[in-house]
């Protein structure tokens, strides 16, 4: 019983100490930020073309280099769309064409340049993007910003024109020594671009007002 008793505290402490070493690296996969962002899908944050984002990096993963921008849109944003897509920052700016974006029905994206490093799911994209699980999505992978992702705040501004806007805009990096990407923003923090956020920021007030007026009920009734 001793015997078996050592082999099963040695067993915890092994793990334990496989935990302790591999969390570090894992909290490197998803500490770009890009504010505002959607959090709580499907209520996210919406802002309408143009739309400006501020993006950082948490300080585990300052700096992280080779930054690339990846916009992915709706099937019918894509075959809405009227103008190039300009994403512009101080000092720079780049341009797509429509032809430039890739379609893509499953697996994950970006297909190609990052397949050892993190990616995105599509079909938890076409979730974010609130449309049916046999839609195709379309996206677009490109370096961007002027240097490295830090815990210092760089703007940039996404500008497009559709007939049916829907664009979640994510970034990923390579972290100091990594010959690829291994780190993003978090799947479910995508900046979002829509033609008209007032639907969401209403329901958004209606949700507060509802707590509001719970929270008041509550303290009122305990006395």
């Amino acid at each position: 019983m001793k015997k078996v008793r050592y082999l099963i505290i040695l067993a915890l402490i092994l793990c334990f100490s496989t935990v302790a070493i591999i969390g570090p690296v894992r909290a490197e996969t998803g500490t770009i930020r890009i504010e505002p962002h959607g959090s709580y899908y499907p209520q996210p944050i919406m802002l309408s073309s143009p739309a400006t984002f501020n993006i950082t990096v948490k300080s585990v993963a300052d700096p992280t280099n080779d930054p690339h921008i990846l916009l992915v849109m709706s099937n019918d944003s894509y075959y809405g769309l009227t103008t190039d897509v300009v994403v512009n920052w101080t000092g720079g700016l780049t341009t797509f064409h429509a032809s430039d974006f890739a379609s893509v029905s499953s697996d994950y994206i970006p297909l190609s340049g990052t397949t050892q490093g993190v990616r995105y799911q599509v079909s938890a994209l076409r979730d974010h993007l609130s449309i049916p699980n046999t839609e195709p999505v379309w996206y677009v992978f490109a370096p961007f910003l002027a240097g490295p992702l830090t815990v210092n705040v760089q703007m940039f501004t996404v500008t497009l024109n559709s007939t049916s806007t829907r664009v979640l805009v994510y970034a990923l990096g390579k972290t100091t020594g990594s010959t690829v990407f291994d780190n993003r923003v978090p799947p479910t923090k995508a900046g979002f671009v829509v033609p008209d956020p007032g639907i969401i920021l209403t329901a958004v007030a209606s949700f507060s007002a509802l707590g509001a007026f719970a929270a008041y009920s509550f303290k009122h009734r305990k006395r």
